[in-house]
């Protein structure tokens, strides 16, 4: 069963982010890239990807007067989608226990969905 692991930022982690030395972001990176290797070397990990903050965004709409474009960001939440994972693993509970090892989860939220088909 494929799940989404989705990892959410706010602006605590992106000081944290930002406070941090070239050795932190360094070994930081370095787990994700751990995690990275364990789920490639176990089959589980489709595709995982970081996502710009959220300034960079486009929002696009279709209406009446046809495709218009608003830059961001939008939400008035303090989170934003930070990053994912897309896993083919064979259960929730495994899915949300990979979850556990996303960095963000100590300190932000991280979510895990099970993808539906659109049958």
């Amino acid at each position: 069963m494929k799940y989404v692991v989705l990892i959410y930022g706010n602006p605590e982690s992106r000081a944290a982010w930002a406070g941090m030395s070239d050795e932190q972001r360094a070994a930081g990176l370095a787990h994700y890239q751990q995690l990275n290797d364990d789920l490639d070397a176990s089959g589980e990990r489709v595709v995982s990807e970081r996502l710009a903050y959220p300034e960079l965004t486009k929002q696009v709409r279709v209406g009446e007067g046809g495709v218009l474009t608003t830059d961001g960001p939008f939400a008035e939440a303090k989170e934003f989608l930070a990053g994912f994972y897309l896993l083919d693993c064979e259960s929730l509970e495994r899915a949300t226990e990979i979850a556990g090892r996303v960095p963000e989860a100590s300190f932000g939220v991280v979510e895990v969905r099970p993808v539906m088909g659109l049958r």
